[in-house]
């Protein structure tokens, strides 16, 4: 059932179509042309590449976005507010700026604007008013609300049109639209003012966009620096356009253009270091001659020889003045560091804020229950923290720097818990910390990067990669070759001071990319999502498989919970979306074999392999641990993996049996551990009756179940749960995602164990943190 109503308003706008340099038949939008843009004509992404990218030295032409639809809809507003023009320069020689006049002229169209598909909130945050707002946001959408072919106007609350350009970038099966970037030039906003814009649909042309050299018209530079010992290296972005080098697109249309390049760092007498390369996506507004300059620096590369740490003076240059200096910089050995800054002038300072039923509507996002309040003290307490050297580059905002850290914990979750505060509040601090924690994610050492693509190495194109067991076990047959990354420098450093993992592991990009639709945060990702099937021996995962199964039961649940968001979220040209699917898919089919299909599984519902029955001398499992799979596999199951949906059918039986089982008390449903056995090599149990009566002890078993003698013995109030249920990282906060999951997959007693879940007197207030507050839809 679609979730827009798209009822049709009968309106009829007149649309301006930019003009282009060149020809202006082919740049312009065809005045006989009132209906949804041809995107035939549009480039295809590369099958490496989720983003075009033309050969160094090509022509300056409008370049194509991933998902075949830059949709920009020119509109002329009620208020007289005038559409940007899109201008692209003819094409220049290599190493020649081009100076050839432009041409602006337009054309006009009717078209018509239909339903709201969802609506955004745009806050101008400064205390003055402003004018040419540039606004960038990323957008999910549920399936069948909006197709490639579809355009969107911005209407804001006063009736007021603007248009707004749609930069697809993945859809659903039926072929609507899963995710894009839109943008928009709000004429001008009063201070601190805001205002709700509603997405509308529309039928308006689509319009091309404009090649990078288009930067260099202006007189655009920017640059990164890094000295070594005396040693100057530098990357220029402005050199690598004026040069012909190649480029990516990201954004094109009337509205924002983004292009990456992308180079190593020279030194003056030319010579290329072999470890630090400068990435920069630089987006341009025509309409306000601004770009936004996001600059990465990067010690990456997956098999270049002798990986260490660096240390350098760093420097982030823009329009030839110093942006961004930090001297002595130590730049950990396969991490990267991000900054961003604006040419042009100062940023526009707007806040978007998304409209969260949408957002969890669309059920890109788990159902968390957005009566939770978030209280004042938390959202000050995350700005509070947010300062000194932790967000600085190679500092990991709010997440422990020692990730195997055991506890309740506030990053833990299907989202951390700053993360979930921002989404039910969308308040400014939250969202700062959330995009500042994800853009200093790349400082953990676990970024790999592949020469041969230029993105995230895959397992799919090195099986027997690894950073963990003997050489041995690297080599793979068919190329003869070892896939183990190379050994740190001798004499050099490879010392950092965070440790990361699987089981204790953070989402830390999924949403940031979701609401920005920053290509950073993308490529966050899919690094996270690809370390956790690599990190492992290559024998134990069925190398190109990457089983997660002899992982932690935690490790295995954070792990899929990437995994399925990289495979849902990907664009749909980009390699890796195929590569990420496909090992999702043979996890998914490894668990389904083992349980869902077995008739021999155990009658509990529960992980039982190897790695699982760990607990009371190999006897029993971590019921807590078991809680975070069975709530992955829910969220996989709601992002659409037919596989994950199968195993949700047997795996979320669980937490289900221990809320309504009589065997148990459910006062002790979410009980720290479980055992389902006598002994190590002792058959499993078959009724939950013998579980209990092994996993409890014997004058708890004979009180009645709930009762006040019960609460008396356990030193807890009538009806309060087991396992700290006042804290928001209890273990029934654990389990209750799971429990919502099994309600929505309408599991036999599910409902019932629902409602005696939430009759317990003793609940956490998750408007300190809320990333455990998911209730059934």
């Amino acid at each position: 059932m679609r979730i827009a109503a798209i009822a049709a308003f009968g309106t009829t706008l007149v649309a301006c179509g930019g003009g282009g340099g060149g020809s202006a038949a082919t740049a312009g939008v065809a005045a006989a042309t009132p209906a949804p843009a041809a995107t035939a004509a549009l480039t295809a992404p590369t099958a490496s590449n989720p983003i075009s990218a033309p050969v160094a030295g090509a022509s300056d032409a409008a370049a194509p976005v991933a998902g075949a639809s830059d949709a920009t809809v020119p509109v002329a507003s009620p208020a007289g507010v005038t559409a940007p023009v899109a201008t692209a320069p003819v094409a220049a020689s290599p190493a020649a700026v081009n100076t050839a006049p432009v041409n602006t002229a337009a054309v006009t169209t009717a078209y018509s604007v239909f339903g709201v598909v969802t609506d955004v909130r745009i806050q101008n945050t400064a205390a003055s008013a402003q004018t040419n707002l540039p606004v960038t946001f990323g957008q999910v959408f549920a399936a069948g609300d909006l197709m490639p072919t579809d355009s969107l106007v911005g209407r804001f609350d006063n009736g007021t049109d603007i248009p707004l350009q749609l930069d697809v970038k993945a859809t659903h099966p039926d072929g609507s639209v899963r995710h894009a970037v839109v943008s928009a030039m709000v004429p001008s906003m009063n201070a601190s003012e805001t205002r709700t814009m509603s997405l509308m649909k529309s039928n308006a042309p689509h319009a091309t966009g404009m090649g990078p050299k288009t930067l260099l018209l202006n007189g655009f530079s920017s640059s990164v620096h890094a000295t070594i010992n005396g040693v100057r290296y530098s990357a220029s972005a402005d050199d690598i356009i004026k040069t012909g080098g190649a480029y990516q697109t990201w954004l094109s249309g009337a509205v924002a253009n983004e292009w990456q390049v992308s180079a190593p760092l020279t030194s003056d007498d030319g010579a290329a270091h072999p470890h630090l390369t400068a990435r920069f996506a630089i987006r341009w507004y025509e309409a306000a001659k601004k770009a936004r300059v996001d600059v990465t620096l990067e010690n990456n590369w997956a098999y270049e020889p002798n990986p260490q740490n660096l240390t350098y003076d760093a420097e982030v240059m823009v329009r030839g003045v110093s942006v961004y200096s930090k001297p002595g910089l130590t730049h950990f050995h396969h991490s990267r560091w991000r900054k961003m800054f604006w040419w042009g002038g100062d940023a526009s300072q707007v806040l978007v804020k998304h409209n969260t039923a949408y957002l969890i509507a669309s059920r890109a996002l788990p159902n968390y229950d957005q009566s939770v309040i978030m209280k004042e003290s938390a959202l000050a307490g995350l700005k509070t923290k947010w300062t000194g050297t932790a967000i600085e580059p190679m500092g990991i905002g709010l997440a422990l720097a020692y990730m195997p850290t055991t506890g309740g914990r506030n990053d833990l979750g299907l989202l951390p818990g700053w993360a979930a505060s921002y989404l039910l509040s969308m308040d400014a601090r939250a969202k700062e910390v959330t995009l500042g924690t994800a853009d200093l994610a790349g400082s953990w050492s676990m970024h790999y990067r592949d020469k041969n693509t230029g993105r995230p190495v895959s397992l799919i194109n090195y099986p027997y990669m690894t950073i963990a067991g003997i050489p041995t076990d690297t080599k793979n047959p068919a190329t003869k070759l070892q896939e183990a990354f190379p050994k740190c420098a001798v004499g050099g450093s490879c010392t950092t001071p965070y440790k990361h993992d699987t089981a204790h592991q953070p989402g830390f990009a999924y949403l940031p990319y979701l609401v920005t639709g920053d290509y950073y945060y993308l490529e966050e990702l899919q690094f996270w999502a690809m370390y956790n099937v690599f990190s492992t021996n290559p024998g134990y995962r069925k190398n190109i498989a990457g089983l997660l199964e002899p992982e932690q039961v935690r490790g295995q649940a954070w792990s899929m919970r990437t995994l399925a968001q990289a495979a849902y979220i990907t664009p749909d040209g980009d390699a890796l979306k195929i590569d990420f699917g496909r090992i999702l898919a043979s996890n998914l089919d490894w668990y389904n074999k083992a349980y869902t299909d077995n008739p021999a599984a155990n009658v509990f519902n529960v992980l039982d392999m190897k790695s699982a029955v760990i607990y009371n001398d190999d006897r029993g499992v971590a019921p807590w641990q078991d809680d975070f799979f069975t709530s992955a596999i829910g969220h996989a199951a709601e992002l659409g993996f037919a596989g994950a949906k199968k195993l949700l059918a047997w795996k979320a039986k669980a937490p289900v049996i221990r809320m309504t089982d009589p065997g148990i008390c459910w006062i002790d449903g979410a009980l720290y551990s479980m055992n389902i056995r006598d002994s190590a090599t002792a058959p499993l149990y078959t009724t939950m009756t013998q579980v209990a009566d092994a996993s409890e002890t014997a004058t708890f078993r004979s009180l009645e179940c709930g009762s006040a003698p019960m609460a008396s013995f356990l030193s807890l109030k009538v009806g309060e749960m087991t396992g700290y249920s006042s804290s928001i990282a209890g273990y029934p906060s654990n389990m209750q995602p799971a429990l919502a999951f099994a309600v929505d997959a309408r599991l036999p007693n599910a409902a019932a164990g629902w409602t005696r879940f939430m009759s317990r007197t003793v609940k956490p207030n998750y408007g300190e943190s809320p990333q455990f507050a998911i209730v059934p839809r």
